[in-house]
């Protein structure tokens, strides 16, 4: 269609803008450096306007790439979706959607405890750093991490929770000395570093903050004893418990944010995700009582 650009070249814009680099966008698609910005170039050429401001150390989005951004990732869920449902027999497999963090130190540890209780229903988990707008395409069930979801979903609060700092054992800090220390977090998070300070009245001078765009890699930093993380009892309990984590202060602050549970409309029909959802909400039910 001479209205649309080849696919691989919105591969390559969607890769670069995730990765905001040409490089990481070549590592992601197996790809060299000089053909990802090939073919940005060309699809640049085609649009009529740049997607893209090249500086020294990084890309960054002109608004055209901003605006452009969430048009081509909903036509590759799109895509996925209506692949998944061509290729797989939709009622032999439960998709289960959760944030990458949640999924690995909250849900993958209890799946033994699922599978015990249901060995015959065969569950396929992913992850997405971006949160959907909607229902994530392909999904059945989906635990989102999220402020409030969308009207148009219909959402049930999972969890709500508390975070504070966690380090490895042994670390020495103090809340005299904590901003000091390397600090890092979950970017877009509405409890910082700065509201859990001012909760205790603490003295906080502002001290650079290191972002990522999913709790494991503060996590993992905290775990090698380079510096403190925001976490949350629901990904950062377990680790507690096993004596990887530490929370060295009593302070907890509430989140905003909550974990909500949503259902596709034909999940309701799925003996599947009712076992899930059920098994879901006791385990959670379990966790408030301990």
């Amino acid at each position: 269609m001479a209205d649309l650009p080849p696919l691989n070249w919105l591969r390559a814009f969607e890769a670069s803008a995730r990765t905001l680099s040409f490089t990481g966008a070549a590592r992601d698609l197996n790809m060299t450096q000089s053909a990802v910005s090939q073919q940005i170039k060309s699809l640049e050429g085609f649009l009529g306007r740049p997607l893209f401001h090249r500086r020294p150390r990084a890309l960054e989005l002109t608004q055209t790439g901003i605006s452009y951004l969430p048009v081509v990732r909903d036509a590759f869920r799109t895509l996925a979706h209506g692949t998944r449902a061509l290729t797989r027999n939709e009622s032999d497999v439960l998709q289960v959607q959760s944030n990458l963090t949640f999924a690995i130190h909250w849900l993958a540890p209890r799946l033994i405890r699922f599978r015990a209780r249901h060995p015959e229903v065969q569950i396929n988990i992913v992850t997405e750093l971006w949160e959907p707008r909607d229902m994530a395409d392909g999904a059945d069930v989906e635990i989102r991490f999220s402020l409030r979801p969308s009207d148009r979903v219909h959402a049930e609060v999972l969890l709500t929770d508390h975070y504070y700092p966690v380090c490895a054992p042994g670390y020495p800090v103090t809340l005299q000395t904590l901003a000091d220390q390397p600090l890092y977090d979950c970017a877009n998070m509405m409890g910082t570093w700065a509201v859990w300070a001012e909760e205790q009245t603490l003295d906080w001078p502002d001290p650079p903050i290191t972002y990522a765009t999913t709790y494991s890699v503060p996590l993992s930093v905290a775990m090698t004893g380079g510096g403190l993380a925001l976490a949350h009892d629901a990904i950062a309990g377990g680790l507690i418990e096993a004596g990887h984590l530490v929370a060295p202060f009593s302070h907890r602050a509430r989140m905003q944010e909550a974990y909500y549970l949503i259902q596709s409309p034909r999940a309701h029909e799925m003996s599947a995700a009712r076992a899930f959802s059920t098994w879901l909400r006791e385990e959670i039910a379990a966790q408030k009582v301990a």
